[in-house]
């Protein structure tokens, strides 16, 4: 179909395309000019499959791995105002999530702001914990002093998109020679969900009710779990030991959106819908890291009804970033 959009895109600045030749040598040749690349071959593959719009971010971990604080808010600042630019020549086609600072939540809170008010981004997409001062440190989200964060994120009435990371070097002892099931074929998962989990638990949706988390690859395993998380040893009727006030699929349902990005699973599809709803489903791609037209081909064959897929690949997004003409 014609008019997709796509949420899970993403770009590189010089100080950030280092981060993604992780993927190895053998593509880097491709890729490195895919990140960087905004109106040539992205565009040709954007019209070959049927996209209208992409709602652009910065590559993983970038931001967030940079434990010198200042720096990070610096190297934030120049991804956000080169996506603004990139945006400002082709805005039928692009828009932009922010690049966010995370290590310094004041510093955060301003950036958001900007980005959102004065740059005409749409969200943000932060890439998991964040290293403040320390490279061993991590910060996830749930922690008091991003309360105020949180706050203005739903006052600005736009969502958040919680992107993968790898888990820090000392925290892998699980992976220690099983180094393929770090990045997209495990450890991404494991770490974001266990993140979003996190932010459900200490009683941030209660705080903060119109909050709208978004997750990428149908919801990094979140969906599957969702009764057992709810439900473990249902017979011993054990009650939650956390602050959130509802169970957990609740806030999953209300406060939670998924995208298909690099997940082209029809049967993880229809689970999706089945236990969020198709209005919280969103088509993406994970371009450059995933093939556009892979994405595009697999949507479009998709035992859905025309009306439902055109809700996931183009309705949903329109009205969750009030897109609409």
């Amino acid at each position: 179909m014609q008019g997709k959009i796509a949420l899970e895109e993403h770009f590189a600045i010089p100080a950030t395309l280092g981060d993604s030749q992780v993927f190895g040598a053998h593509v880097w040749q491709e890729l490195g000019p895919r990140l960087t690349d905004f109106h040539d071959k992205r565009l040709r593959l954007m019209d070959a499959s049927g996209v209208e719009l992409m709602i652009l971010s910065l590559n993983a971990p970038a931001v967030q791995s940079i434990h010198d604080v200042t720096r990070a808010s610096a190297v934030a600042r120049e991804a956000n105002d080169r996506l603004a630019a990139e945006i400002a020549k082709r805005p039928d086609r692009f828009k932009g999530f922010a690049a966010l600072p995370m290590q310094d939540p004041e510093a955060a809170t301003r950036e958001m702001t900007r980005c959102v008010k004065d740059l005409g981004f749409v969200g943000a997409l932060v890439n998991g914990f964040s290293q403040a001062g320390d490279p061993k440190s991590a910060l996830y989200y749930d922690l008091p002093q991003y309360r105020p964060f949180w706050r203005t994120v739903a006052e600005l009435d736009v969502p958040f998109y919680l992107h993968p990371r790898n888990p820090l070097h000392g925290d892998v002892r699980g992976y220690e020679g099983h180094g393929w099931l770090l990045g997209p074929s495990w450890a991404f998962h494991a770490e974001t969900a266990v993140h979003a989990l996190r932010l459900i638990g200490c009683g941030l949706f209660d705080e903060s009710p119109t909050l709208q988390i978004i997750l990428g690859h149908l919801g990094e395993g979140i969906p599957a779990y969702l009764w057992r998380i709810d439900h473990r040893n249902n017979w011993m009727q054990a009650p939650h030991k956390y602050a959130a006030k509802k169970a957990v699929a609740d806030y999953v349902r209300n406060n939670f959106i998924v995208t298909t990005s690099g997940n082209f699973s029809t049967s993880a599809l229809d689970q999706a819908i089945a236990e969020i709803g198709v209005g919280r489903v969103l088509w993406s791609a994970d371009y450059p890291f995933e093939d556009i037209a892979d994405a595009a081909e697999w949507i479009d064959a998709a035992p859905l009804s025309e009306t439902d897929r055109m809700k996931i690949c183009r309705g949903n997004a329109l009205r969750l970033f009030r897109l609409a003409k």
